[in-house]
């Protein structure tokens, strides 16, 4: 049939430039891959409608990163699915808290192997902290933790402390140490003391909060002992809160680099737990803020980044500029 030969031919291309990438003969890898990406999202049929331009895979904003098993389990064969659907809309996924240590080597080794296969990084949840603590900062245990992640084939890992006190010179040397054990480092950093276990409203007012400049400060200190990405923790700002602090969040996008930070923040990194507060994000920082979702909320955000549906405050209102002389398109750009 001249539609499956045409599809046929499709994926010899992009084998072909995989393939000559990763040999050499095309010198920058990074062009190669786009232009496979670009070949593949040609699969829609209604690139005739126009949406927002968004970068490429692997890109430096516009970061998803999805929730991994935590909260309901995630299988490989489900990963595979949903990845197959939607990978061009995913570039990470995180195990959440220390999930990943209870599977079995071989389930766990899979599981990050198909997110690989989609062009997908894999983080760790925050389980340094438990490392941290039930070793007493044994600097041999925390070696040995990160090893194991790496051998295991994690490509980022998570550094919080919402439950710990810990100088800031020690987090930083952590930044370090994970650095140098072939991982990048996500330091996680907020303003809410006991973060991370999704207490109630009333038990995090008890414990009290930071101020921004505390996190700010840090954060910025993160960055230059090589932090590549900095996770900005939703609890006291816009999770389990009585009324959101936004003015923390711009206190923080003001402050550092938007490609450093995810919204949990972009290189911040912003948690964004629910629909309401990724969308303020999107409003806020534009359709290509560093965003952390759950695996369940993966079609919502990319129909919002990509202009084609919303709500009442975000229909036809969230845009970008496109490249070339077509604008604005469903078209990832081409190297």
């Amino acid at each position: 049939m001249p539609g499956e030969s045409a599809s046929a031919i499709r994926a010899l291309r992009i084998v072909a430039y995989v393939l000559l990438a990763k040999s050499g003969v095309i010198r920058q890898q990074s062009r190669a891959e786009k232009m496979a990406t670009d070949l593949t999202l040609n699969k829609t049929s209604y690139n005739f409608l126009p949406s927002n331009f968004l970068p490429a895979k692997p890109r430096s904003h516009g970061l998803t990163e999805i929730r991994g098993p935590y909260y309901y389990p995630v299988t490989q064969t489900y990963l595979d699915e949903l990845l197959s659907d939607w990978g061009e809309f995913v570039d990470g996924v995180k195990f959440a808290g220390g999930a990943f240590s209870l599977m079995p080597e071989e389930r766990l080794r899979g599981l990050i192997e198909t997110a690989h296969k989609h062009n997908v990084y894999v983080s760790t949840g925050g389980y340094i902290e438990k490392v941290l603590s039930s070793s007493n900062g044994n600097r041999a245990v925390i070696q040995k933790y990160l090893e194991t992640c790496k051998n295991m084939g994690f490509d980022v890992l998570e550094i919080s402390s919402g439950f710990l006190s810990i100088p800031t010179d020690d987090w930083a040397d952590l930044v370090e140490m994970t650095a140098k054990a072939g991982l990048k480092p996500k330091p996680e950093v907020g303003i809410q003391w006991g973060a991370g276990g999704d207490a109630s409203v009333a038990e995090l007012e008890s414990a009290g909060t930071r101020d921004p400049k505390w996190l700010i400060d840090r954060a910025k200190t993160f960055l230059e002992a090589g932090a590549y990405m900095i996770m900005i923790e939703s609890e006291g700002i816009t999770e389990n809160v009585r009324s959101w602090r936004t003015d923390v969040i711009s206190s923080v996008t003001s402050a550092l680099p938007k490609d450093k930070i995810m919204r949990a923040f972009p290189n911040s990194l912003f948690e964004a737990a629910d629909p309401e507060v990724f969308a303020y994000h999107i409003q806020n920082q534009g359709a290509t803020a560093n965003l952390f979702v759950d695996h369940s909320q993966i079609v919502q955000l990319a129909c919002l980044r990509k202009g084609i549906w919303g709500t009442g405050s975000t229909f036809g209102k969230i845009v970008t500029i496109g490249e070339g002389e077509s604008g604005g398109s469903n078209r990832i750009p081409s190297a």
